[in-house]
């Protein structure tokens, strides 16, 4: 099926959910895919409703003077991307209906409350549900998490890397672990600094991590984020 029209939300929707977990609309980097779906979009998707699909955007703005020679069949329209089927994410007030038919399917797994069935079988029913309820709610789900792979970018080839790098590394946020770094040549003897992190993703913000890095203006230049993927 592929993605929608941008410009309903139901299409944004489906980009949104699409790059979640994704830095790219295909593969592992920037391509004619990302060019199509870029191009198709009205504008910068607003952060406050698609926190994912602006982060895209943003990134996929950055490399609009390479847009003719990224990778992949130019002529091939955005809807050939994106998911076989609509993934568009559940509207809001959809939600307590959803919550109540769950709430409808917990009671069914202990029998329906037939007015026609004795005191004894209702009390015991009611027992078993309100166990399974309380169990249920003690259930605590890990932290949903993502491993992220930042490009720190330096203003020339004398920036002094070490130093880039103790001062990012500075950086605390509650949620937020560093990971290894290296070196990546870029051009002109200027090298990137490419680092891993993992973060919880309702504690850390990318967006507010990468503009914490680029506030160090004698240092960084710009960030990107080359990869992302859920643990």
């Amino acid at each position: 099926m592929g993605f929608a029209d941008f410009v309903t939300d139901a299409g944004l929707s489906m980009l949104e959910s699409w790059v979640t977990c994704r830095s790219y609309v295909s593969g592992y980097g920037p391509s004619q895919a990302d060019v199509a779906s870029f191009k198709a979009l009205p504008g910068l998707p607003k952060v406050e409703k698609y926190p994912h699909a602006w982060r895209w955007y943003k990134h996929i703005a950055s490399y609009q003077s390479e847009f003719s020679s990224l990778p992949g069949d130019p002529s091939k329209a955005y809807t050939s991307y994106g998911p076989e089927k609509s993934e568009a994410t559940l509207n809001p007030k959809d939600a307590p209906k959803a919550a109540a038919e769950e709430e409808e399917e917990d009671d069914d797994l202990f029998g329906s409350d037939d007015e026609s069935e004795d005191e004894e079988t209702k009390k015991k029913r009611e027992e078993n549900l309100a166990a399974y309820k309380k169990k249920k709610e003690g259930k605590t789900k890990p932290a949903a998490k993502s491993i992220v792979t930042l490009d720190v970018k330096p203003w020339d080839d004398e920036t002094d890397m070490k130093q880039l790098e103790e001062n990012m590394r500075k950086i605390e946020m509650d949620g937020l672990t560093w990971g290894a770094s290296k070196l990546v040549p870029l051009a002109f003897g200027i090298k990137k600094l490419q680092v891993n992190l993992v973060v919880e993703d309702e504690k850390v913000s990318i967006d507010d991590l990468q503009q914490q890095i680029e506030g160090d203006e004698d240092y960084v230049q710009s960030t990107d984020v080359a990869a992302m993927q859920k643990l």
